[in-house]
């Protein structure tokens, strides 16, 4: 059952940090999820929140850092000496550890690595954050198992036993020379099957996935996802076997993906969150709402072009709202295609082919939904033929030219280096939206004659 916060937990957690009754609050926190803890202290004042996060040993506390939110995280660890930061770091995996160290100010984070009592647990730190966040040195844990293909069975599972210790999950065992370059994966299975005098150079598999060092985090995920991994071996310049990805790390990025994706197909050009500042939130919304604007003005230029057509001709306009909105919405469904396969990299053949086949789809579309337009008009609307047949025409062409908008804008981005995701939002909708009036306006001129 999922864990609900109630208003009574709530006040009865603030009477025991008023009564300074720490024992009692360890008892009711006792046997609560980290994750809920978390949820539970953002319920709280700052004071209250930190006063709690000191009473609760640091090797649970560690863990609720993890699960806290950004800013919370932030304040919590401003209250915190750099003493009381290392021993929360001395319980988290090497990169959980990182993350939470580079969110420190140089200074602080200096501090906090001297006061680490574990010196290799500390050069791991250290060297994690060298590499950039969005890379798979920036997502990668040191902590793994590996084997010497030199080394036999026996000897194999001695030293699994002492590696394994500072593992909280054992996913794989890599195998590596005696220069540490990654050279394979050793089955559980053929170990425990092998008789312990056997070479693990004997059993090992050779055929292994990995990443370099530098290989970009959403390339990670989508290795992982093609090959259903639940971990994959980090190697650097050289081949030699530096750290792990785990699937838990690839579930946040491609969490935090979909987010940015999300929020840029909704006009949002910055990471926000609900509850940020209104200034910060006005910074990462207003960009695309004057975009909108903009396009919006232009729009009301181009049907000033076509005044004229008020004199005798006036149902026209009535169609505008129409024809812009289906440009917009055949657009969106194209970039969105497009923009789904260049993030799952399940796109094929060339530009010419899916522009053929994206003209061939919308083609058919357009012309079942003239047809019933073209019908509804006349029978339900009684508007005039001719005008039914210009709304016609012009609905089909503008829907294959917003498809051929929608098919090449975000293979293009891509190809310049910037998120094709861009594609979904305001940009294509409002871009649509005026070439969809243009077209229909430019028809119904060239049949009437205006």
């Amino acid at each position: 059952m999922e864990f609900k916060i109630s208003k009574e937990l709530i006040a009865q957690l603030q009477e025991l940090i008023q009564g300074n009754n720490s024992t009692a609050l360890e008892a009711l926190l006792a046997d609560m999820h980290q994750a809920d803890i978390a949820e539970i202290l953002d319920e709280l004042t700052i004071d209250e929140a930190t006063y709690i996060f000191k009473v609760l040993e640091s090797e649970k506390t560690a863990e609720i850092l993890l699960e806290m939110e950004d800013d919370l995280r932030e304040k919590i660890l401003s209250r915190l000496s750099p003493k009381e930061i290392a021993e929360e770091l001395d319980e988290l995996e090497t990169n959980d550890a990182a993350d939470i160290i580079a969110e420190l100010s140089r200074e602080k984070k200096e501090e906090v690595i001297q006061e680490i009592e574990d010196i290799e647990h500390a050069k791991d730190i250290v060297e994690l954050l060298r590499y950039k966040e969005n890379t798979a040195g920036g997502l990668m844990h040191k902590e793994l198992v590996k084997v010497n293909e030199n080394w036999t069975v026996l000897h194999c599972v001695k030293e699994m036993r002492i590696q394994a210790e500072n593992i909280s999950r054992v996913h794989s065992i890599y195998v590596v020379d005696d220069e540490d370059r990654l050279k394979g994966r050793l089955s559980l299975k053929d170990l425990l099957v092998s008789s312990t005098k056997k070479a693990i150079s004997d059993i090992y598999i050779r055929k292994l996935n990995w990443v370099n060092v530098d290989t970009e985090d959403t390339e990670v995920a989508r290795i992982m996802q093609k090959y259903d991994l639940e971990a994959i071996p980090v190697v650097d310049e050289m081949g030699r076997l530096v750290g792990r990805i785990t699937i838990d790390d690839i579930v946040d990025v491609i969490k935090e993906e979909a987010d940015k994706d999300y929020q840029l197909a909704a006009g949002i050009s910055q990471d926000v969150e609900a509850d940020d500042s209104i200034l910060e939130l006005t910074r990462a919304r207003l960009p695309w709402l004057v975009l909108a604007l903009l396009g919006g003005m232009i729009s009301v230029h181009v049907l000033g072009l076509f005044e004229g057509a008020m004199d005798g001709h006036r149902n026209l306009f009535f169609f505008t709202p129409l024809i812009a909105a289906m440009a917009g919405n055949v657009g969106v469904q194209s970039s969105a295609i497009i923009v789904q396969g260049l993030a799952n990299n399940t796109l094929s053949g060339t530009v010419f082919q899916r522009l053929v086949k994206e003209v061939s789809l919308t083609l058919l579309n357009g012309i079942i939904l003239a047809a019933i337009l073209f019908l509804g008009s006349h029978f339900l609307l009684q508007v005039d033929t001719t005008i039914g047949i210009i709304v016609g025409i012009a609905l089909i062409t503008v829907i294959v030219i917003a498809s051929l908008i929608g098919t090449f804008v975000p293979l293009l981005l891509d190809k310049f280096g910037i998120d094709p995701a861009l594609a979904t939002g305001p940009f294509i909708t409002t871009s649509n939206d005026i070439c969809g009036i243009l077209i229909y306006f430019s028809i119904a001129k060239l049949i009437l004659g205006f």
